[in-house]
C-alpha cells in the first residue's frame, strides 16, 4: 500500500472504480512522464450528482461534487500507473467546468473542493495549476467536470 493509500484510509476516503469511457475516446493519455487524464464527472457511491450551481445547487455542495471528481481523477491516474499510486509525483494542472447559471459566479470557490481534496491527500504534490469555468450544461445534467495533468514516476 502506497503513502497515498494510506492516507486515503486515513481520511476516510475510498477511490472508485476509474470508469471507462462513455464515448470514442480514452480515459487517460500517457506521454512521457504526464498523464492527462479526461475529464471526470461529479459522481459518489449513490451515482450522478446532478444540478445547476446557481439554480438548484449551492456552492458548499458544488464543492463536494468537485470532490468526487478529484477522487475519479485519482482513479484514473492510479490505473494508469498499473495500480501503483507511489508513481504519482504531482498535480500539475487542473481545469474544472461547472454547470451553473450566467449570473452564478463561484466557480473557483466550487473547483476548491477538488482542489483542497488533492492537497490533504498529497500535501505539496497535490498543489496545481487550475482553470475554473462556467459551462451552461454538463454531460447528463452533472453539476462538475474536472480533467487533470498529472506528473508520474
Amino acid at each position: 500500500m502506497s503513502d497515498i493509500d494510506a492516507r486515503l484510509n486515513e481520511l476516510g476516503l475510498t477511490l472508485p472504480e476509474a470508469p471507462a469511457p462513455a464515448a470514442n475516446y480514452v480515459p487517460f493519455v500517457q506521454t512521457g512522464n504526464l498523464v492527462f487524464v479526461s475529464g471526470q464527472i461529479s459522481q459518489g457511491p449513490d451515482g450522478l450528482i446532478l444540478g445547476k450551481l446557481g439554480a438548484d445547487m449551492e456552492t458548499e455542495a458544488g464543492a463536494k461534487a468537485a470532490a468526487t471528481c478529484a477522487l475519479g481523477l485519482l482513479a484514473q491516474v492510479k490505473a494508469a500507473c498499473g495500480g501503483d499510486l507511489s508513481k504519482l509525483k504531482r498535480v500539475v494542472k487542473l481545469t474544472g467546468f461547472v454547470n451553473s447559471t450566467l449570473e452564478f459566479t463561484e466557480q473557483p470557490k466550487v473547483i476548491n473542493g477538488a482542489s483542497d481534496l488533492l492537497v490533504e491527500v498529497l500535501g505539496d504534490a497535490g498543489r496545481h495549476s487550475r482553470s475554473a469555468v462556467s459551462a451552461a450544461s454538463l454531460p447528463l445534467g452533472v453539476a462538475v467536470e474536472i480533467e487533470g495533468i498529472f506528473e508520474i514516476a
